[in-house]
């Protein structure tokens, strides 16, 4: 999982409900990004789902890349899979492309948590 410098990747304004396509998670949300061909992506699927069901208040949304083009291009997303650390407020905390590790994943949760 490459982390990217998240001053230099998207927007900076949180993210609600409507522009994720699903709830806000209560303490975090796990945010992904994916693509109809992308193998590493459904490796990245269950590790965010199976974190998102360990830990307490965390949410696991995946958004199809083509499908919401105008997000991909306002957050800055070039390659699938990214992952998105969101805070409870929807603030972008972490992010990281590639297929992440587990451990990762949580240690990155203690910046939204």
């Amino acid at each position: 999982m490459e982390e990217e410098d998240v001053r230099e990747r998207g927007t900076g304004r949180p993210l609600g409900a409507a522009d994720i396509g699903g709830r806000l998670g209560e303490r975090a949300t796990l945010v992904q990004f994916s693509s109809a061909f992308c193998q590493p992506c459904r490796a990245t699927r269950r590790v965010l789902a199976d974190v998102a069901e360990l830990v307490p208040g965390v949410v696991h949304v995946e958004i199809d890349a083509e499908a919401r083009l105008d997000l991909v291009r306002e957050l800055r997303v070039l390659k699938t899979p990214t992952v998105l650390v969101l805070d409870a407020a929807g603030q972008v905390v972490r992010r990281a492309a590639g297929q992440p590790r587990k451990a990762d994943v949580i240690a990155a949760l203690g910046e939204a948590v």
